[in-house]
């Protein structure tokens, strides 16, 4: 409006009491349409209007680069040097969109840039240092050396601009040994009185510091600079200073340490992102002292070592800080110390509920995250932030208010859990799927937390089965049902009908199935079966062939667990019979014969309704011993699918599995080993922390892994004749390293051990350019009375580069007990001095000996890692017969170390997802530990270890070892060392 305000309206100067400076409606509308004509785009002009050109719209490398040799022009690059800007922005924009320069363009290009030196046109040459280090790794190193000269004298002058790019520029382009040519400008630099000019320098050291050790020995050198640059008054150099003084010190835990007391007691640190790096170090370094066990007096860091004194007190102290970073950080870090103390968290949590009332989004997320974390292992130091987190729940930001909610499930009272439902009701409907999930695991957390809650909490779960929702969202409503009818049995009969009220009206088919296989699980095994019958059948009405097929697989469990039921379910399954489907068919028709055969052999009377006195016990509805129904219907697999591949595989390798008399039974297949999947074992466990994790994760679809294609190790052995004559391999250990891999002739063992023979397998690597081995053998040496050496197979010739194989053959003598055995190994070899160039051989050969480290045959070599699907089961049905009972004093400073050492000596397989001690439960309660596996000869073997905290050091032991064999169940109990 500046031209109306001239011509004498109310914001000019003009005064006139007449009509011509006056408004009227189309002056008013002239200037509106002025203006907006000012601010559109030229893109959107009317026709005849000069169009919008973007200057990287359909580039062609060969134009761009005869555009750029106007950089060989001295006129043109002083009297246009935005062209000369424009040229190397289109050429970054080529080079950043795929279509790279090559060799000789890019060298080219190189130095016509180099010329550009001599413009003082500021943003030419700011746009100058972009293009050389983008290029720099493209271009021969020769040929960047050149511009070196130019960027030093860049580096000296007067212009603080200049001085910071050509120093940023100089650390991408120059190597260990130009370094030391510019490494005086460089520290006089770090603590250069301008602040870019030393910010660029730290960042520069730092990126120069990562690059290779000869550089990192160079910036080393320039601590006491670095130091220096902390006193600097700019904040950003500050915390660049103590970014580079953490690289150079971060293997050094007493200068760390002294580090970190000097400034957190001198207090010259003004800068808030340099104060919260000092307080993440302080933070690594007080786990570190918890961790590696250097708390001197207890495990109380007000009441530990000098520096956790000193540590935890500055963490507190900085609790007061004026800057909100600062503090959180601060309570951050000490809500995140291990094994911390109530007394000490308290402060932190105080902070962090001043937070939660924050105005800033940022900052109330920030608290609230920490806060639901705090909440998994101190849920009643955070209770006394409900009232503010009960505020939250109806935040505008979404990730708050579940967070708040999810908080809230850890921390409230048994008397709380109906009011936070009534609120979450509300909430849910109102937020997004992935939200949803969350606070269905938190309710299952909570479930568990009070069992006496099932029936409003599965109630509640189950109201939203019923609403619209996604199948994540469902699915993980089901999921936490059926782990809470897995791990809160009381909840088994009403969970089931609430399962069966949702798959009267289910979209997903998955879902469907899932419940049905549940039903026809657990369903015969409630006071009253028959009314889950009803809903089972509706499925082989109204569903689609998958759904069809489960309903009558259930309906058969049903009627092969319940006797009484077998007449009404025949009835049911005989309308199978002509199902359009092939599957449902065949399910039913198996169902239908082995029904019948077992109603005809067993069949059922029912109790006499008209007795005067009714029977004192009731008669149980179940199958008689020998029902073939149930045998078919409801004993499973002794083995997984997978599993039953795999060891169908293994034994058709073997070279005698063709010829072998024997009838191929489920007993007769060989043993396959299976290592523990910490995904899988935990996949049917409540997951303590991740419901908040997934929050706070990203969503993105993983690729699925291919899977991988398991190799028979015993492959080698069944090559060799003399070898597979001995039998079927049990079982073979991971390569056992018997040299280190910088020496000159590398070997690992692997063991492949037999019912009566264990043959190791050497792997000899020769590393040594200049010779070729021949006859290479390992002798081995050991003391023994069940082991005895038989033999010796030479690998006949090994080059420069290659493995080969050499065997040695240990018989056993079965009678005898095992016990662990060191054999001494030295390597004999012949050598031949060969051409490297040639490979041909320049010598005879000439014999040789190296020393190997020694190798021990442990009673665990003897045990295959097999799992079993129910532990308790397994456990109840071997009995105590044979059972053997130890106990050990460990010394190992951390229960997770002892979990995993006991599991290393015995060999065999963790179950139930016990072969982990849960993130921060280690050392406060006793962990048990589920062992199964298989002891050579084919004996099954269960072991159930409690692992403690002893009350001074070390830990406590418990072990109980179950097997047929009393002889087995010994030895594997002396197993603990």
């Amino acid at each position: 409006m500046a031209d109306y305000q001239q011509d004498g309206g109310p914001g000019g100067g003009g005064g006139g009491g007449g009509n011509d400076g006056g408004l009227t409606m189309n002056a008013l509308l002239s200037e509106v349409q002025n203006t907006l004509d000012k601010f559109k785009l030229e893109d959107d002009a009317p026709t005849g209007g000069q169009d919008y050109y973007s200057p990287y719209a359909n580039l062609e490398k060969a134009a761009v680069l005869q555009e750029a040799r106007c950089f060989h022009d001295p006129a043109a690059v002083r009297e246009n040097p935005r062209k000369c800007c424009t040229v190397i922005a289109q050429l970054l924009h080529l080079t950043n969109t795929g279509q790279h320069l090559n060799s000789n363009e890019a060298t080219e290009v190189f130095f016509g840039v180099t010329k550009l030196f001599m413009s003082d046109d500021a943003s030419l040459r700011r746009m100058v240092y972009l293009f050389i280090k983008d290029v720099a790794e493209t271009c021969d190193p020769d040929d960047v050396i050149i511009v070196t000269s130019s960027l030093t004298k860049d580096m000296t002058c007067d212009v603080d601009l200049y001085r910071a790019n050509a120093l940023r520029v100089l650390a991408r382009i120059v190597d260990a040994a130009m370094l030391g040519a510019i490494e005086r400008y460089v520290k006089q630099a770090l603590v250069d009185s301008a602040g870019q000019v030393s910010s660029a320098a730290l960042v520069s050291a730092t990126h120069l510091f990562e690059r290779n050790d000869e550089s990192a020995s160079i910036v080393k050198r320039w601590i006491g600079e670095t130091t220096e640059a902390t006193t600097s008054p700019t904040e950003m150099v500050q915390f660049h200073a103590m970014q580079l003084l953490y690289q150079i010190k971060k293997h050094d835990r007493l200068g760390m340490q002294k580090l970190v007391t000097q400034f957190s007691q001198r207090g010259t640190l003004k800068s808030p992102l340099a104060l919260v790096l000092l307080v993440r170090y302080t933070a690594k370094l007080l786990n570190d002292e918890a961790n590696e066990g250097r708390m001197t007096s207890g495990s109380s860091f007000q009441s530990g070592s000098a520096f956790a004194r000193s540590g935890y007190a500055f963490l507190e102290a900085s609790l007061r800080h004026k800057s909100e970073m600062v503090v959180y950080e601060a309570a951050k870090a000490i809500c995140a110390l291990p094994n911390v103390e109530p007394q000490e968290l308290s402060p932190a949590v105080n902070v962090l509920q001043l937070f939660l009332s924050s105005p800033k989004p940022a900052v109330r997320f920030a608290a609230i995250k920490t806060v639901s974390q705090v909440a998994i292992g101190h849920p009643r130091m955070v209770s006394k932030c409900n009232e503010d987190l009960e505020a939250l729940i109806s935040d505008a930001n979404r990730s708050v208010a579940t967070l708040a909610i999810t908080t809230l499930l850890k921390t409230g009272s048994e008397n709380s859990i109906d009011r936070l439902l009534k609120q979450i009701s509300v909430f849910l409907s109102e937020i997004p799927d992935e939200y949803k999930i969350t606070i269905v695991r938190s309710l299952q957390r909570l479930c568990l937390t009070y069992p006496a809650k099932h029936r409003v909490l599965v109630g509640f779960l189950s109201n939203f089965l019923r609403e619209e929702g996604g199948f994540d969202f469902k699915r993980s409503i089901v999921n936490s049902i059926v782990s809470l009818i897995r791990q809160v049995p009381e909840t088994t009969e009403s969970s089931l009908l609430h399962l069966c009220e949702f798959i009267e009206d289910c979209e997903f088919a998955t879902l469907s199935t899932q419940i049905l296989h549940l039903l026809g699980e657990l369903g015969p095994g409630t006071t009253a079966p028959a009314r889950y019958i009803r809903f089972v059948y509706n499925r082989v009405i109204l569903e689609s062939s998958a759904v069809r097929a489960a309903a009558v697989a259930a309906l058969s469990k049903f009627a092969a667990r319940c006797p009484s039921l077998r007449g009404s379910v025949m009835t049911l399954l005989r309308r199978s019979l002509d199902d359009e489907d092939d599957e449902t068919r065949d399910r039913a028709s198996v169902a239908v014969s082995v029904l019948g055969a077992a109603m005809e052999e067993f069949p059922y009377v029912p109790p006499d309704e008209d007795a005067e006195e009714p029977a004192e016990e009731p008669v149980e509805d179940k199958p008689e011993a020998g029902d073939p129904a149930a045998f078919v219907l409801l004993q499973g697999l002794p083995m997984s699918f997978d599993r039953l591949d795999r060891s169908l595989r293994a034994y058709v390798r073997a070279p005698t599995s063709l010829v072998d008399p024997e009838e191929l039974t489920f007993s007769a297949l060989p043993i396959v080993e299976e290592s523990e999947d910490p995904a899988a074992s935990a996949a049917g466990e409540v997951d303590v922390a991740g419901g908040d994790d997934a929050l706070l994760a990203a969503a993105g679809g993983g690729e699925k892994e291919e899977k991988k294609v398991a190799i028979d190790p015993a492959a080698a052995v069944y090559a060799v004749p003399e070898l597979a004559a001995l039998g079927r391999v049990f079982r073979s250990s991971n390569p056992v390293e018997l040299s280190e891999e910088e020496t000159e002739y590398v070997v690992r063992c692997v063991k492949h051990v037999m019912p009566e023979h264990v043959v190791l397998q050497f792997l000899i690597q020769n590393t040594v350019e200049d010779q070729r081995l021949v006859n290479c053998t390992v002798a081995i040496e050991g003391e023994s009375e069940c082991f005895e050496v038989a033999g010796e197979i030479a690998a006949e010739s090994v080059r420069y580069g290659e493995t080969a194989n050499a065997f040695a053959v240990v018989t056993r003598d079965p009678g005898a007990p095992l016990a662990p055995c060191n054999f001494e190994c030295v390597l004999r070899f012949g050598v031949i001095q060969v051409d490297p160039k040639s490979g041909e051989d320049e010598s005879d050969p000439f014999d040789e000996e190296y020393p190997l480290e020694e190798l021990e045959l442990a009673t665990s070599d003897f045990m295959a890692k097999v799992p079993v699907p129910d532990f308790r089961q397994a456990w109840e049905e071997v009995g105590n017969l044979n059972e053997v009972l130890e106990k050990f004093a460990l010394q190992f400073k951390k229960q997770e170390d002892a979990v995993a050492a006991v599991i290393d000596f015995l060999g065999m397989q963790p179950c139930d997802g016990t072969g982990h001690v849960k993130p921060g439960e280690g050392g406060k309660k006793p962990h048990m530990l589920h062992l199964s596996g298989v002891f050579v000869g084919g004996t099954n073997v269960l072991a159930r270890a409690q692992v403690a905290a002893g009350a001074s050091a070390g830990v406590l032991l418990k072990i109980a070892v179950r097997s047929d064999d009393p002889g087995v169940s010994r030895m594997v109990a002396d197993c603990i060392r």
